[in-house]
């Protein structure tokens, strides 16, 4: 087992408070704008908060070597866009790891826009770490449903402003 981590971080247009309420706390709209990849997102435990836990199911056309993926949320920081949640079932879990969780944070930026901050933190089953092919694999699914939705926001100025 070999402990690792990266990182990625992408800059929007959109403020930091749209892509929270859009990416994070609605789970309703991903599903809609990834309906070709996604096939479900259930909330099966909790309120959305910390401790809940999220069944997030694929389609076939996702072409992943997995169905869906489960996770806990661990951090849920409405005042700082903080996200960290924990795959706890499913996904690359018993394939490749042993267990891996996901930190996504939206930092405001003096334009009006938003830097995206990404960290995945792994531990593999054998004593090698992910490759960037890996990686990039594990970023383009989370990165693709960003920018969704930021394409969505950007396209409909007033959405998620309240």
């Amino acid at each position: 087992m070999v402990a690792g981590s990266f990182s990625h971080e992408r800059k929007s247009r959109v403020s930091a408070d749209r892509l929270w309420k859009a990416g994070v706390v609605d789970h309703e709209l991903i599903p809609k704008l990834c309906s070709e990849h996604i096939a479900s997102l259930e909330l099966l435990e909790g309120d959305g908060g910390v401790g809940s836990i999220n069944k997030l199911t694929l389609t076939p056309a996702a072409k992943a070597p997995f169905s869906y993926v489960k996770d806990k949320v661990e951090v849920m920081d409405h005042e700082k866009h903080v996200y960290k949640y924990s795959v706890v079932e499913g996904g690359l879990l018993g394939l490749r790891l042993k267990s891996y969780s996901f930190e996504i944070k939206f930092e405001g930026c003096s334009d009006g826009g938003t830097v995206g901050k990404l960290t995945v933190e792994y531990d593999t089953i054998d004593d090698t770490l992910l490759s960037e092919e890996e990686q990039g694999h594990i970023l383009g699914g989370i990165l693709g449903m960003m920018e969704a939705v930021d394409g969505y926001l950007l396209a409909n100025p007033t959405a998620y402003a309240n």
